[in-house]
């Protein structure tokens, strides 16, 4: 149920809940029951397969390499070919409008059970978009709000056609980074113009052979490749967990680095600020009273929650009320919460001035196109205020009235939703395999865009739903949405949660009080 409702001395300012709420027993037992069925029949379509008497679609190894080792490997084929095959037809849906709070898409067929899809030429109109990352409502085509990207556009052009360190450096860039850093009080940022391989190809930089990775079992993907891009040795700590972080780190102290027992060059704990398939939030306080005590590095990445958490949108150092320079490296992408792309490195100048030098992503990667750079300046102004209108700070107020009103209604009609309460990813528990698929296109059907994510973005028998909270969701959207998935949950059962509103009524109080204000 709720898992360190209390606040822990005196680090937090505020209550930090989170909800992981374990399933009954028989979900799971049916969770893997359907993953078992479904094996056996992929076996008996493989058999069959093999035996042609039913079509082989999958590509084939030539006659010619018969002998060769195969280049198709067969057993990791199995999950993609006979489990996510008959459930393919919910993802990479194909959208053709801005991904605002409603899109359009594409209708498609198919004919051969997902082996192939065809468009029928229709588009479906006003999906509401359950699904994109537009937490403060930024992918817009509003002409007035363009403007200043438009003038970019035709100024600059689209392409840069060189890298940061040739010539590729332009006026645009120098001004969004001196924002980027007046915005989030630090003394100096650099940006890239690519979020994932800020992440990836910047850990390289700061760390290599001889350092220690301390990093969170749930971090994403760019951050586990660069860190094994690195060549740092890698240990894993339990998610949120201070006690395994404790434990590595004073492990890492006295034993030093395997065999030789030398002292770690430097040990650097990698973390997300809110983390995007369980919608908690990184326990930030508790994280830097244990880097100073343990003199280690702390890497945050704040990809989902500059913008989308703290009371003016500068993330989760704002959220628990602490400095920016508490923390060494902050990172963070324009992808979500600015509806542009890219993504930055700030802190002190001296981190900064080493990374443009050093950062793989500087020497070789084409730099941030300008009109790009000009949307995320545009967005930032709007969200310091700089614009003249307090419009950016409706936004973040909007997002947080819109995740706790939409995370309240799921709770208490008895889903199982993770994270934290002021979370605006909110991933509701579906478990099963043949769920996964009605669930999502039942909601397609009611004119509802949602994200389901199943193995292997997720433990196999976690697979969920993730709604992403937007600011430019209006309350008749919300409810549109929280009636479907009334609706949805009683037909299909989701509703696995044991506890309702009414066992904890003393959570809800607080949180309706702070809205008022």
């Amino acid at each position: 149920g709720i898992k360190n409702g209390v606040s822990n001395g005196t680090l937090y300012k505020k209550t930090f809940i989170e909800h992981f709420e374990q399933a009954p027993m028989y979900v799971a037992v049916f969770t893997f029951v359907g993953f078992a069925v479904g094996t056996i029949f992929g076996y008996l379509r493989d058999f069959m397969r093999a035996w042609g008497l039913e079509k082989r679609n999958i590509a084939a190894e030539r006659e010619q390499q018969k002998d060769f080792v195969p280049l198709y490997q067969d057993f990791e084929n199995f999950y993609t070919r006979n489990l996510y095959l008959r459930i393919r037809d919910n993802w990479n849906r194909p959208i053709c409008s801005v991904p605002g709070p409603q899109f359009d898409l594409m209708e498609r067929v198919t004919d051969d059970y997902n082996w192939t899809f065809r468009f029928t030429g229709r588009t479906i109109k006003n999906v509401i978009n359950m699904g994109s990352y537009n937490y403060l409502g930024f992918a817009e085509t509003d002409v007035n709000a363009l403007k200043t990207v438009t003038v970019e556009l035709e100024k600059y052009g689209t392409g840069v056609c060189s890298t940061r360190q040739e010539m590729g450096t332009l006026d645009k860039h120098v001004e969004l980074e001196k924002l980027v850093a007046s915005f989030l009080g630090v003394e100096d940022a650099m940006v890239f113009g690519m979020g994932f391989a800020t992440n990836s190809m910047n850990i390289p930089a700061l760390v290599g052979k001889g350092c220690l990775i301390l990093s969170d079992e749930l971090n994403h993907t760019s951050l586990v490749l660069g860190a094994r891009l690195s060549g740092a040795t890698i240990r894993i700590f339990k998610h949120n967990n201070m006690q395994s972080l404790e434990k590595l780190l004073r492990d890492a102290i006295i034993y030093g680095q395997p065999r030789t027992h030398r002292a770690w060059r430097k040990i650097i704990i990698l973390v997300e600020g809110i983390y995007s398939m369980e919608g908690s939030i990184v326990r930030l306080p508790e994280i830097v009273s244990l880097k100073n005590k343990y003199k280690a590095y702390l890497y945050l990445d704040e990809a989902h929650s500059i913008g989308a958490v703290g009371a003016t949108g500068r993330g989760v150092v704002e959220y628990f009320g602490m400095s920016p320079n508490d923390v060494d490296v902050l990172m963070g992408t324009f992808t979500k919460s600015f509806g542009a792309a890219g993504g930055y490195i700030a802190g002190k100048k001296d981190l900064v001035d080493f990374l443009r030098t050093h950062s793989h992503s500087a020497v070789y990667a084409t730099s941030m196109c300008p009109p790009v750079a000009e949307q995320i300046i545009r967005a930032m102004r709007c969200l310091m205020g700089l614009d003249g209108t307090t419009q950016g700070l409706q936004r973040v107020r909007q997002l947080e009235k819109n995740t706790r009103y939409f995370r309240r209604k799921l709770h208490e009609m008895g889903f199982i939703i993770y994270g934290n309460d002021d979370s605006p990813v909110v991933p509701l528990l579906l478990y099963m395999p043949g769920k996964i698929g009605a669930f999502a296109r039942r909601m397609l059907e009611k004119n509802i865009g949602v994200v389901v994510v199943g193995f292997p973005a997720t433990p196999i028998t976690e697979s969920r739903a993730r709604f992403c909270v937007s600011a430019a969701h209006t309350r008749e959207m919300l409810d549109t949405v929280l009636n479907a998935l009334d609706e949805l949950g009683d037909f299909l059962h989701l509703k696995y949660s044991r506890y309702s509103k009414s066992s904890h009524p003393e959570l809800y109080e607080e949180s309706r009080l702070e809205l008022e204000d």
